[in-house]
């Protein structure tokens, strides 16, 4: 059996994303997504989330840009580079920031199912052992491995290199999550930014026997996204496009792989 889990990252990042995930859902493969408590537009989204029950939401942990959530009026690092060396002298209160965000989360009266990390910031092991250790206390079951299957011959030659170091962590990851859930197999990493109708098509193809999550990040363009400090921008309006199209949904219902999220898996 196949099954796979379309989980949109970003979710409470701007408006216009907001609108995006929520149309690749309605229209589209689109299962789940994660929250960004600190996102700019977190109050849309939950306000979205109450009209559209059944996406499954999670939580989007964020340690990279934007405001703390324990403390608004101080900055998390404003980039990947910066957030390591925060972590790693031991500068960020790694545990305490990502607790206030899930109890945001939660004050919203939103139940979530899942974990992932904004950047995938919970490969470092401060940040992983903090995750499971707030998946544990606060009930979330799923936490999400960040090791894609495979290799995709379309992705950039940097992004395949990363892809296959990354697999050096699945030891940790194992011992670390070893009583909570993770689906077995992940992809998205490596067509981040590149997303398309042909690509996820060929993803779909070969995904292997299991249950996986593929991430995305759909979104429609807007004055705010564009001046947004991400690189994500007009690759988010493809991706969309990608989620909502026919030939992928036939795609799926060829290979007969059932679209689940992790509320039903629960």
């Amino acid at each position: 059996m196949i099954r796979l889990i379309v989980n949109a990252d970003d979710f409470g990042y701007t408006r216009s994303v907001n609108e995006g995930i929520v149309e690749a859902h309605r229209d589209g493969i689109l299962t789940a997504t994660t929250l960004m408590a600190n996102g700019a537009a977190f109050d849309h989204a939950v306000e979205l989330t109450r009209q559209n029950p059944t996406l499954d939401v999670g939580c989007h942990l964020v340690l990279v840009e934007g405001q703390s959530v324990l403390d608004p009026s101080r900055a998390l690092p404003a980039t990947l580079a910066d957030t390591v060396r925060a972590v790693w002298r031991g500068k960020l209160a790694v545990y305490d920031e990502l607790r206030a965000q899930v109890e945001k989360i939660l004050g919203t009266g939103i139940r979530p199912t899942h974990l992932d990390a904004h950047k995938h910031t919970h490969l470092m092991p401060a940040v992983l052992e903090a995750v499971g250790r707030l998946a544990r206390e606060f009930g979330i079951p799923w936490v999400r491995r960040p090791f894609d299957f495979g290799i995709d011959r379309g992705a950039r030659v940097e992004k395949n290199v990363i892809g296959m170091g990354l697999r050096v962590l699945r030891p940790r990851f194992a011992r670390v999550l070893r009583d909570l859930k993770m689906t077995d197999h992940f992809a998205g990493f490596l067509v981040t930014g590149t997303l398309r109708e042909k690509n996820l098509i060929e993803t779909i193809e070969r995904l292997p026997e299991g249950l996986t999550e593929f991430m995305c990040h759909p979104g429609r363009m807007s004055d705010e996204l564009e001046s947004a400090a991400t690189r994500l921008k007009q690759s988010r309006e493809v991706e969309l496009r990608a989620l909502v199209s026919p030939e992928v949904r036939r795609a799926i219902e060829r290979r007969g792989i059932e679209l689940v999220n992790y509320r039903q898996l629960n």
